[in-house]
């Protein structure tokens, strides 16, 4: 299985990508192990923190170019029904990044409600260089964050950067030692999930209010869900189409054939 799950602690459930023969590049197996950890966990009452990881001391190379090179492909690709999954995903979800994170393992991080990463971990946005525009809805959530410029600069140039820089950008809470972001993710994930957790009834019924982490949760992105749907789609449509065109199967080929 290119997705592990563990329980390393009560109520903690630990994701971690697990396909370190390719820099734990994320093809539609692993999308669809994500997606359903997302999905099953929150119905699971021992659960209440997710933490999202990487194995071998890489977070994730992004999207699996062999996958990109099916122009055949229609409707939500995996990775948009995973960042759907995400974003809905009631319970809170904490990232540990190392190593590399790039492409989707960098836009991701802006639906996960904590992140570090150690200060070792590279980040880069290469959507321009490989003839794609940017996904995730990082064209509106990263200017949220990191300001105009920097998210121009972050998506239009598409250089490699720190986990300081990403600190600073906003993109994760903060980088910490080399080989410590798990440890920090999950004594982060021990605290929330010792707070109360919003009952599966009550997350059935709009009209029972939400309790604690589900309700704060809700109040922070309640003024940028709707934006954030439409960014998600818009960029979507945008990038599949870019994807299945000459330039980008060029780029993909190209990148392959090292």
């Amino acid at each position: 299985m290119s997705v592990r799950l563990a329980d390393p602690e009560p109520g903690i459930r630990l994701v971690t990508i697990d396909r370190p023969e390719r820099r734990n590049a994320l093809d539609r197996a692993t999308y669809a192990g994500l997606t359903d950890a997302l999905e099953t966990a929150p119905r699971d009452a021992e659960v209440r923190a997710l933490v999202l990881t990487g194995a071998r001391g890489c977070f994730t190379a992004g999207n699996d170019l062999k996958d990109f090179q099916d122009v055949e492909t229609a409707g939500d690709s995996p990775g948009l029904t995973f960042l759907k999954a995400l974003r809905a995903c009631p319970l809170p979800v904490v990232a540990a990044v190392e190593g590399h994170a790039v492409g989707i393992g960098t836009t991701l991080l802006l639906h996960c409600d904590l992140a570090y990463a150690g200060d070792g971990a590279r980040f880069r946005l290469p959507f321009t260089a490989l003839g794609l525009s940017p996904e995730g809805g990082s064209s509106y959530l990263l200017p949220l964050v990191a300001g105009s410029k920097r998210a121009a600069e972050l998506l239009m140039l598409g250089e490699p950067f720190t986990a300081a820089d990403a600190a600073a950008a906003g993109l994760v809470n903060a980088a910490v030692p080399a080989g410590t972001a798990l440890e920090t993710a999950l004594a982060k994930a021990r605290a929330l999930a010792a707070l109360p957790r919003v009952s599966i009834k009550a997350r059935a019924l709009a009209a029972l209010p939400l309790v604690s982490i589900a309700a704060t949760k809700q109040a922070l992105r309640r003024g940028h869900d709707d934006s954030v749907a439409r960014a998600l789609d818009a960029e979507a449509e945008v990038f599949h189409a870019l994807r299945r065109g000459p330039a980008a199967q060029a780029a993909f080929a190209a990148f392959l054939g090292r």
